[in-house]
């Protein structure tokens, strides 16, 4: 489905969407050891937006990849990228893709952070000269500028990092894969990242698909979220609309009154979500709305509990994944891995990256 974008642009409704999955299904194996790994699965991406793409271990996320990328045939359905169909030529297809992907040595440890940009740019098709420019601003923004001449293998792995954005940028790509993006940075590295993958996103019209197992990613920099489960896409909407669907809105409570006992007690008249003896002071975390919230203040009164803080806990974009999936804790990233050698070899996220001939 379309989405307005976080700065408020609606899809131009004549513009050719950046990526058009039709009717995709891939299954493994036949009779009845047959594995469906995507299931009739459709989507639109409209150019300049951001969409994450969500789902548990054996959703199908990275066989949907692989197709779209171009590295597994698909049994049914049709791929258009960048308006082109990707059945009538791949090199062409995926001149402006690219992918950074989490798991794979995406640039050369022996180059420096310099030439691995206009080196990424070069094999792209592009005069690293012609966007120099667009390097320099790529460096600065990154916080690299100070390391522009330095190899990449003495670089921490957060700067790595961040280096392997700027080569999937380097050549000025209109459609690029994140996996897990963030991974290895630390707190002002990551919103860095964040904040430039947005930027990018919005004044020059690049259009992401990301996957991430930090949800905070995902809802800092997405429009639109994709949610598989079993093959098939269970949920496909803006943040904003998925969050608002999860009518489950909680009241956290701290005392140091809070004894293990006053919260087995508690449990057995409302619906605890959450409790932490442990924490300093000790919190509680209800299920509730309306007058039930009165309830629980009556309770704690009674069982003589001085609260020291009251806070309410709207739901997150976890909760409204668990939800959908049933699944708890972190998602599984989604697309294969590739190296610098497959980069080169096939135009960059194309080529020859190694097919494991399963779902994942």
């Amino acid at each position: 489905m379309a989405s307005t974008t976080r700065d408020g642009r609606d899809p131009d409704p004549d513009a050719t969407p950046a990526l058009v999955v039709e009717g995709l299904s891939k299954r493994f194996g036949s009779g009845d050891d047959a594995v469906s790994a995507v299931d009739d699965v459709s989507f639109t991406v409209d150019r300049g937006s951001v969409v994450g793409l969500l789902g548990p271990n054996g959703a199908g996320k990275t066989t949907l990849i692989k197709s779209i990328l171009g590295t597994i045939l698909p049994d049914e359905g049709t791929v258009r990228v960048l308006g082109r169909d990707a059945g009538d030529g791949r090199r062409a297809t995926y001149a402006n893709v690219d992918a950074m992907l989490e798991g794979a040595r995406n640039d050369y440890w022996r180059l420096t952070v310099r030439e691995n940009l206009r080196y990424f740019a070069t094999i792209g098709g592009v005069a690293p000269d012609s966007v120099a420019d667009r390097h320099a601003r790529l460096l600065d923004r990154l916080d690299l500028a100070d390391r522009a001449d330095t190899p990449v293998r003495e670089l921490s792995r957060g700067m790595k990092q961040k280096v392997s954005l700027a080569s999937v940028l380097a050549g000025g790509a209109e459609l690029v894969f994140l996996d897990e993006p963030t991974l290895g940075l630390d707190v002002e590295g990551s919103r860095t990242l964040r904040r430039e993958i947005r930027r990018l996103a919005d004044e020059e019209d690049l259009t992401v698909v990301v996957s991430s197992h930090d949800m905070r990613v995902i809802e800092d920099v997405c429009d639109r979220v994709i949610v598989m489960s079993e093959g098939s896409i269970v949920a496909d909407d803006a943040v904003e609309r998925l969050l608002g669907a999860v009518a489950d809105y909680r009241v956290r409570v701290a005392s140091d009154d809070l004894s293990p006992a006053t919260i087995d007690d508690l449990r057995g008249r409302f619906d605890v979500a959450d409790a932490d003896v442990r924490a300093d002071p000790p919190t509680l975390t209800v299920r509730t709305d309306g007058d039930a919230v009165y309830d629980l203040f009556d309770a704690l009164r009674v069982a003589d509990v001085t609260l020291d803080r009251v806070e309410t806990v709207e739901p997150t974009l976890e909760d409204v994944f668990v939800r959908l999936t049933g699944e708890r804790g972190t998602t599984e990233s989604t697309p294969p891995a590739l190296d610098p050698e497959a980069r080169r070899a096939g135009n960059q996220q194309a080529a020859a990256i190694g097919d494991d001939g399963g779902a994942q």
